[in-house]
């Protein structure tokens, strides 16, 4: 039972750093989208400055709470923000058609879009941005 714990130690983190990183990721955009409302910024902007905080956010609760990892931090860095550069490409499309096509409110258009973040970002952060090297075995 212990060995089984320890081995799920890492998802156990996840999970309860992801709650912490999600409640950010989806409080992120519709705070900024009304605190901003009064600048006048379109809504892709509050995305881009909600973006930006919430990676930078999420790759150090990742880094230093879950996976724990030691130095890479450039190259880690890079892995992880190229995880959401692809999801923010997703969420620029996604965004107008949402708002503009479909009629949905820009903050609750961007909770749908976080949910496919949430599912995809534990494979991709535990075997790319954070994976343990693997130690060759020589005879």
């Amino acid at each position: 039972m212990k060995k089984r714990l320890e081995k799920h130690k890492p998802k156990l983190r996840y999970l309860f750093v992801g709650g912490l990183n999600t409640l950010v990721g989806l409080s992120a955009y519709p705070v900024l989208y009304f605190a901003l409302e009064q600048f006048a910024l379109h809504y892709m902007v509050i995305l881009v400055i909600s973006q930006v905080f919430c990676v930078i956010s999420a790759f150090f609760t990742n880094k230093f709470l879950v996976f724990r990892t030691k130095g890479n931090y450039i190259v880690e860095f890079l892995k992880f923000s190229s995880f959401y550069m692809a999801y923010f490409v997703i969420n620029v499309a996604a965004m107008p058609v949402l708002v503009e096509m479909v009629k949905v409110h820009p903050a609750v258009s961007q909770v749908f879009i976080s949910i496919g973040i949430i599912i995809t970002s534990y494979f991709w952060h535990s075997r790319v941005t954070f994976a343990k090297k693997k130690k060759k075995i020589t005879n």
